[in-house]
């Protein structure tokens, strides 16, 4: 059933990858086809086997990375990305690389003291610098995780919604609080901001601060102006990492003004100690609409 996956669509994504007939009976999945085709979805089965074997639904992302392992030669790549456990959630689920850049990403989120990551929704910027962040800090390697984002409207206005300054920029703020709910009870996350451990806050509460001992990450940093993306990054103070992310083609910039993510990346690509990591359609790992409708948009906008 792991290796079947909802309604049996990781079977029938084999069989669009193999052209090979393959019927779940059972325990039993019965495979026919050319001799070539058997072979292939047999060593595709046998390449997920440490996902399924324990009982982990196999995902699209997890198929298509061990069709691209399959044809590029990089099984031995794959059975590391597929046993390297960031950590897990409060539900026991395990938290890894499904492709191998988000392997790089994940890399580099653990060696590099600044890393720029961009790539389309669904990708696991956010998400994945989340999860490393807080397993840093639980592991004490940092003393506080920052969390920050351009309070930018995407098209609406939400400065009529009631409520203190925090209750207002808290819509901005939600996705960073969903990554940190995956691994944080709830009911400690407000007593660790109260102290000052997590903090979560607009981009400009971070004016004429130096940020010592910290992870900090940047989110939606494709909203920042080239003033405030030069603002953060020189906050960066000793032993601390940041990790900018965004999506350069969701700019919600007014149309005269310039992204900084886009600026900064383009200025700072030659700086050594920064690590830039670019995401695509083939890492999302959302439902496999997601994927189909980033291609869509970049096909049209091509």
């Amino acid at each position: 059933m792991a290796l079947a996956g909802y309604r049996e669509d990781t079977l029938k994504r084999l069989s669009q990858q193999t052209g090979a007939k393959l019927v779940l009976r059972g325990n039993e999945l019965l495979l026919s086809g050319t001799a070539a085709q058997v072979e292939r979805s047999r060593r595709l089965i046998e390449s997920l086997e440490p996902l399924w074997s324990r009982g982990q639904t196999v995902a699209m992302a997890d198929l298509m990375t061990a069709v691209q392992a399959l044809d590029t030669h990089q099984e031995d790549e794959l059975n590391l990305l597929q046993r390297d456990v960031i950590t897990r959630t409060r539900r026991g689920e395990t938290i890894r690389a499904k492709t191998f850049r988000q392997r790089k990403y994940i890399q580099a989120l653990k060696s590099k003291d600044l890393v720029f990551c961009t790539g389309p929704a669904g990708t696991g910027k956010t998400f994945l610098a989340a999860m490393v962040a807080v397993q840093a800090l639980m592991e004490q390697q940092y003393e506080r995780l920052i969390l920050t984002r351009p309070a930018v409207e995407a098209g609406e206005r939400l400065g009529f919604l009631p409520g203190d300054l925090q209750q207002k920029v808290n819509p901005y703020l939600r996705p960073l609080y969903d990554a940190l709910h995956e691994l944080l009870d709830p009911e400690k996350i407000p007593s660790l901001m109260e102290r000052g451990v997590i903090e979560v806050a607009p981009l400009a509460y971070m004016r004429g601060r130096t940020l010592n001992n910290a992870f900090i990450i940047l989110d939606e940093a494709q909203n920042t102006t080239q003033a405030q993306m030069k603002m953060v990054l020189t906050r960066l103070g000793f032993q601390s990492r940041m990790v900018v992310t965004g999506d350069i083609t969701q700019t919600d910039l007014p149309s005269y003004q310039n992204s900084g993510l886009a600026r900064a990346i383009k200025i700072l690509s030659g700086v050594e100690g920064i690590a830039f990591c670019q995401l695509t359609k083939a890492d999302v790992v959302r439902h496999p609409l997601v994927q189909q409708i980033v291609g869509a948009y970049e096909q049209h906008e091509a």
